[in-house]
């Protein structure tokens, strides 16, 4: 596949609107909306072509919103979504997956931040994991500090592909965090979003970029704006793409688009 042949993907984005349904005691709900066509205009003006939306943690599992805004331009989006974890044999239902896939779906993420580690070695959750395998999903997880130790050992051998967030939120005074998250990197089945680095301490970002690079997992790579930087407002797409490229260095074409269509299961047209 030609680097030049491939789009430029965007693999982490939230769209909402003031007024949706949101979860008891969310730790933040924007006031402001987020629309698609917002987001569209996003990626036109700073050259992406696709996008990817994520299911924002303060509406929980009501996705339709996401669903809604992956049904107006399906060529150009896909979709991750939240469910309850209290009911995942309904959630994740065989029939259920099979209607969200067709829709765009391609992953389904736990936001851990706060949150106790699930069983993930549980029957039930390895049951989930067979299912995402199956129709070539990811699991994709945003946590931090401590909580590496326990997803460590639970997600060695998780039977789908694994996302990590915002590159794991690493932070220095978590330097086992950070070794364990490049332990996970590490496999196969592990990818690692280039997204998020001001949701990090200044440079430790850039530093977890760069140890990623020199491990040479640099295929397992992607690039996400996090738009529209849910308690960061005063980012810049533009900027935010222009630091990742730059930390990205030679990879950066590569990250940004055959990476993506790859663990998207996207062709390119």
């Amino acid at each position: 596949m030609s680097n030049a042949l491939a789009p430029h993907i965007d693999t982490h984005a939230h769209v909402f609107e003031p007024g949706l349904a949101t979860v008891a005691q969310p730790r933040y709900v924007p006031s402001y909306a987020a629309p698609l066509a917002a987001y569209l205009e996003q990626l036109d003006v700073n050259g992406m072509q696709r996008g990817v939306l994520v299911q924002p943690s303060f509406l929980g599992s009501d996705n339709s919103y996401l669903l809604a805004a992956l049904a107006q331009a399906p060529d150009r989006l896909r979709g991750v979504i939240v469910v309850d974890t209290a009911h995942l044999e309904s959630e994740l239902s065989e029939e259920r997956m099979a209607r969200l896939d067709a829709s765009g779906v391609r992953g389904m993420r736990l936001n851990l931040v706060g949150a106790a580690v699930p069983a993930l070695q549980s029957a039930e959750w390895q049951i989930v994991g067979e299912r995402l395998a199956a129709l070539g999903w990811h699991l994709e997880i945003q946590a931090a500090g401590a909580q590496w130790e326990a997803l460590e050992s639970a997600l060695t051998a998780w039977p789908s592909t694994v996302v990590i967030d915002h590159l794991g939120l690493p932070s220095p005074d978590e330097r086992d965090a950070k070794r364990r998250v490049l332990r996970l990197a590490s496999r196969i089945n592990t990818w690692v979003k280039v997204s998020g680095f001001y949701r990090s301490q200044p440079g430790e970002a850039l530093s977890m970029t760069s140890a990623l690079r020199s491990a040479g997992l640099t295929e397992r790579l992607v690039f996400g704006s996090d738009w529209p930087f849910t308690r960061f407002e005063d980012q810049r797409y533009a900027d935010l793409k222009c630091r990742a490229v730059e930390a990205l260095g030679d990879d950066a074409e590569r990250v940004l688009g055959q990476n993506a269509l790859r663990l998207m299961g996207w062709g390119i047209g």
